[in-house]
């Protein structure tokens, strides 16, 4: 019997990344595999996209003391290399902070 996951809530994002950083609400793991079998909590594979909620102002330029706006924008589907980041919970919720760096691919 297959278990509803219950959507997430649309909350308002109450902190706001720094220069080249951005925060990443990343993708639900898969429960099952394309056959149909259940996979254990542990056997999972951790998911290496998610959806861009926030974006800094962009890297400083040292040059000319300009920011050098993203290339990445807030809603951008990305996928982000395996140890991308940091993971921080806040109100229940998880996240990833990560520079642009860390983004291989921007879905379209």
């Amino acid at each position: 019997m297959a278990t509803a996951t219950a959507p997430r809530k649309k909350t308002r994002l109450n902190i706001r990344p720094l220069g080249d950083k951005i925060i990443v609400r990343r993708d639900e793991a898969e429960d099952r595999t394309e056959a149909g079998i259940y996979l254990p909590e542990k056997a999972k594979d951790t998911p290496k996209t998610g959806v861009v909620l926030a974006v800094g102002d962009g890297a400083l330029n040292t040059e000319t003391g300009e920011r050098v706006p993203l290339e990445i924008q807030k809603n951008d589907r990305v996928i982000f290399s395996s140890y991308a980041g940091t993971e921080v919970t806040l109100d229940g919720e998880e996240y990833l902070i990560m520079s642009e760096s860390d983004v291989l691919a921007v879905v379209d």
